[in-house]
Parts: structure tokens; sequence; C-alpha cells
């Protein structure tokens, strides 16, 4: 069914644009890849007979048009996006082409939903910002667990990291977000962001993760894309994420190293829980996925969406989040081979009540 179409990669040799590439080969589909630097283009084509590459320089319209000749849709892995997304997707609609990024940044994928709704339904053309590990699986996740409500009231979404070994490309894109912020943080309160000056710690509160994860101290208000993932689709005035607290200090420790390989595909050892809850009144609606390294599985996200979108199988077009635009449970069953997905009993277990009194102050 993919036989001969053309996918082009764009950060293709990057942590996450490699296993992007992998997993578009296992899926029959044709990588081009895209980059700055040819010689680590050409060593990364050596490494996949048969696939092409051509250099490209984001700030050059004509070579990124030159580059998307031939493809079918591009995934944009090139971070940080708040630099590259807007010139991709330029590109993307003038060849007429689906555009599916990774960006885990908050205000690049706020800029895309701003700046690209209108054109890119006008055109018809499918853009699919955040089809990741943040920002996709929790709106999955969340969209999913809503079942046959169009509302709810809140919205939590546990982040349950064994660890995080950042990329630099992830390092990188939290620079360019905390310059953006200019010192403020962000939440998702009152059915809009609110950029915020709040010199306090964020505080640390226990989350009850499924089994076997169990109880885990997490950061309250460590916020997350899902922010602007969630509410471009579904009527929800607050949404609230956290982090494990481990995960978050080895993200802001200075020297932490980057993900170290254990097997033959390039995955960590890193083991992720998200854990998602809704509330809608007094019912409490639950879902839970669980997996290995949170770049790894970024690229069966990416790779199933553009498969979707190349067959037809979505729900609306222009920009659109990744539970909007597809059948969110369908979509999480077709990962079991990647994503162990549960619904936990939520009337019995429900987001604990002392929990949900602290957080809802950090709300606003």
């Amino acid at each position: 069914m993919n036989a001969g179409q053309v996918v082009a990669v764009c950060g293709a040799y990057g942590h996450t644009g490699r296993f992007v590439v992998a997993e578009l080969r296992e899926r029959g589909f044709v990588p081009l890849l895209l980059g700055r630097d040819a010689g680590r283009l050409a060593a990364l084509a050596r490494s996949h007979p048969g696939t092409g590459y051509r250099v490209v320089s984001v700030g050059d319209p004509s070579s990124l048009d030159a580059a998307l000749v031939g493809a079918d849709a591009v995934v944009n892995c090139a971070g940080p996006f708040a630099a590259t997304a807007a010139p991709v997707i330029e590109a993307a609609l003038r060849a007429g082409i689906a555009y599916v990024d990774v960006a885990a940044e908050i205000e690049a994928n706020l800029d895309t939903f701003t700046h690209y709704t209108d054109r890119a339904r006008r055109a018809g053309i499918p853009v699919v910002p955040a089809m990741a590990f943040f920002g996709g699986l929790g709106d999955l996740l969340v969209t999913t667990a809503m079942e046959d409500w169009t509302a709810a009231d809140e919205v939590h979404v546990a982040y349950g990291l064994s660890g995080w070994h950042p990329t630099a490309g992830t390092l990188a894109s939290g620079t360019v977000s905390r310059d953006r912020r200019d010192g403020r943080r962000v939440r998702y309160t009152g059915g809009r962001l609110d950029y915020h000056v709040d010199e306090s710690a964020l505080p640390t509160l226990d989350w009850d993760f499924p089994a076997p994860l169990g109880r885990r101290s997490v950061l309250g208000g460590f916020t997350m894309a899902d922010v602007v993932t969630v509410p471009s689709h579904l009527a929800v005035p607050e949404v609230h994420t956290y982090m494990t607290t481990q995960a978050a200090r080895e993200l802001a420790a200075p020297g932490t190293p980057a993900p170290t390989a254990v097997d033959g595909s390039g995955r960590s050892a890193q083991t992720f829980t998200v854990d998602v809850v809704v509330r809608s009144g007094d019912t409490w609606r639950r879902r839970t996925a669980s997996g290995r390294d949170i770049y790894a599985i970024s690229a069966p996200l990416a790779v199933e969406a553009v498969h979707r979108i190349l067959d037809g199988r979505t729900r609306t077009t222009g920009v659109a989040s990744a539970g909007e635009i597809f059948d969110a449970p369908d979509f999480l069953r077709a990962l079991s081979a990647h994503l162990t997905v549960a619904a936990p009993d939520a009337s019995t277990t429900p987001l604990p009540r002392p929990l949900t009194a602290q957080a809802r102050p950090m709300g606003g």
C-alpha cells in the first residue's frame, strides 16, 4: 500500500529523525532525507541502501521547494521548530503535500495553529503539529478518554518518566522557548493560555500512577504541548500537565548525558507512563499509555499519522491535532506493538482529591 510513496524527513540525521527514517522504511515508505549537512546525510543514506537525500536550507524557499519535489508528505524533525516549522509548512503548502512535525515547543505549536489554520484548510492540506510523544500522545489519550463527551471541566496529563536524558535538540528548543517567554511561566486556565510571572518553585505533588509504577513525586505546573493540542479541538477550560521530579531534575541539570542506545534500534532503556484523567461534573474517565523511549516512540506516532493521511483516513483537513484529525482509539490500537494502552477504573481510582485541590490554584 505504501510502496513508492515518498516521505521527506527534514532533520533526518537528528536523534528523532533517524527513528522516523527507520520506521518509514519498516512501513514500506521511501524516505527522502533532508538536512543541512551533506556529509551526515550521505552517511545516513549509506546505512539505508536505496535512500536518497537532498541538502536543504530552511531559510531558502527555493531550496525547500527543490527538496520537496516528488514527495507525497513531509515530516519535520528539525528543531528548534520556532525557526523551522513555518518555512517547511510554507513549502508544503506550495507543494500541495501534507505536513507533520514532532514539535514539543508550546509557542511553535501555537504559531502553527494561529498562522496556518485558515490557509491550510482553504488549500485542503493536512498540517499536524506535535505529532510526537509530547502533545500528540497526550491528545490521543485525552480524546480517547473523553469517549462521547465533547466538553469536560478539566484535563490532567501526568508524565511518569523513569528519567530524562535530553537530546541536543531538546535543549536547544527549550532555550528558544524560555527566551520567548522572557522569564514567564505558561499555563492553560480559564479557556486560554496564560503567561505569568511567578518566582516561587513549582509545587511538588504525589501522583498515583497505575501499577506497576505506583505513587510518584511530580512537579505541578510543568507545562507541556498538551495545553495547545487538547484545547484546539476539545471544550476544556483547564488543562494541567505534570512531570516526575526525577525526570525534571535530569532535564534541568547541566551535564546530563544524551540518551544512550541499549539495543540495535537505537532505543534507550528509559521507560514512560502517560496517565490522563478527565473530569466532567462528578464523573471521571482515565486512560494510560506505557512504553519505552520518548524519542523513539515519536517515530511510530508520526509515521502512523502520515500513513493515515495518505490513505485518506482523516476526519478533517487544515491544521489539526492528532485527536481531532484521526480516530483516536483506533490510532492507539494501531500502535499496540509500541504502546500498552489501558483504561483504569476511574470510578474507584480518580485523580486523588488532595491533588486536585492543590492543582486547581496552579491553573489560576
